[in-house]
């Protein structure tokens, strides 16, 4: 099949995005709400224990996520045994359905006379008098671990702050987080509209927070992560050129499985860096990419590898990745057949609950 056929069979299989039905997402939230009313009778340990039972259920059912998680972790890490790769992609899912929990708890939990009992922090001094002077920064992460919590908590300590996030489908569901995010005073900008606001906002000497792995489409910046050329979004670094702002990277590590994290910053891109570079919007992005991968590769199982991160694929390399794709699952249906199983009921003293 060429590679037009292809292209035409995808556009075939889009759909018009269809308006949420009002009293379905009403039930939804109601649902949601019900469900929260209850977590809130346990702790949150106990809670995060629960995440971990459901992330294993959805390891072992989702197939499609599994999948997707297990193919990119292959390619990320062609050297690890299959057991590491089910053993980490498991443990990503878990990650995630706790990342839930600690939304739900963290404004409860978290306050300016205890925050030191809930996180650590790691290599921060810098970023902080970055922001304590209001000059501006960027500040960019992926979706690792609870990547909420740091934007919480920089709101909490007061300082200027603003994240760009896309907005949920359900509308009743999307005005609570929303809520719940900007409650200890960080500032979310829709981001269909923050093309508009952000140099006002960085000009403004705030921050602005980004999570910087998400597949931008073909009209990207094609820089590598993790051995492959992965589609990035150009509005970072056009952002920090224009504004001759610096960009931290930044991560928070969940510490066991407990409501505990490790803020951290890994680099500080300065505006010093790229001013002789050839090409400085291709450089600046590959090296925040480049960061973002070191703090991954430091504890894998933290990651969303469900993430589609490498969706679009570079215009020459179209035809060589469809046929690649063709022999991966081939593999990766071989692979099958030797893939271990784990059951849904092991102990939850595995990853030290």
């Amino acid at each position: 099949m060429s590679l037009q056929s292809w292209n035409i069979m995808d556009v075939m299989r889009k759909k018009k995005k269809k308006k949420n039905n009002i009293f379905v997402d009403w039930l939804i939230y109601f649902t949601a709400r019900t469900i929260v009313v209850f977590l809130s009778l346990f702790d949150v340990n106990t809670n995060l224990r629960i995440a971990c039972f459901l992330g294993r259920v959805l390891w072992k059912y989702y197939n499609r996520g599994r999948e997707r998680a297990l193919e990119n972790l292959r390619k990320s890490f062609p050297e690890k045994e299959e057991q590491w790769l089910w053993q980490t992609g498991q443990r990503s899912f878990e990650q995630i359905t706790m990342l839930a929990i600690d939304v739900l708890f963290t404004p409860r939990l978290v306050k300016k006379c205890n925050w030191r009992d809930y996180s650590r922090y790691k290599n921060v001094e810098q970023a902080k008098w970055l922001m304590q002077e209001r000059k501006g920064l960027l500040m960019v992460t992926g979706h690792y671990s609870n990547f909420e919590i740091s934007g919480y908590l920089l709101g909490l300590f007061g300082f200027d702050i603003y994240s760009i996030a896309r907005p949920l489908d359900n509308r009743f569901v999307n005005n609570h987080v929303m809520e719940v995010r900007q409650r200890a005073g960080q500032k979310i900008v829709d981001k269909k509209g923050a093309t508009e606001l952000m140099p006002k906002i960085s000009s403004s000497g705030a921050t602005l927070c980004f999570i910087a792995d998400q597949d931008a489409g073909r009209k990207a910046v094609f820089v590598d992560f993790f051995g492959r050329k992965a589609s990035t979004y150009k509005s970072i670094a056009l952002l920090a050129i224009t504004n001759n702002v610096p960009i931290a990277v930044g991560y928070s590590r969940r510490i066991g499985n407990k409501f505990f994290f490790e803020i951290g910053i890994n680099r500080i891109i300065f505006p010093e860096e790229w001013a002789n570079k050839d090409d400085p919007l291709e450089w600046i992005t590959l090296e925040y990419t480049k960061a973002i991968e070191k703090f991954i590769r430091e504890d894998p199982s933290q990651y969303w590898w469900v993430h589609r991160r490498w969706k679009t694929r570079p215009k020459e390399k179209n035809k060589t990745f469809a046929a690649s794709s063709i022999a991966s699952h081939i593999t990766s249906s071989s692979a099958k057949i030797k893939q271990p199983t784990y059951s849904v009921e092991r102990p939850l003293t595995t990853y030290g609950i």
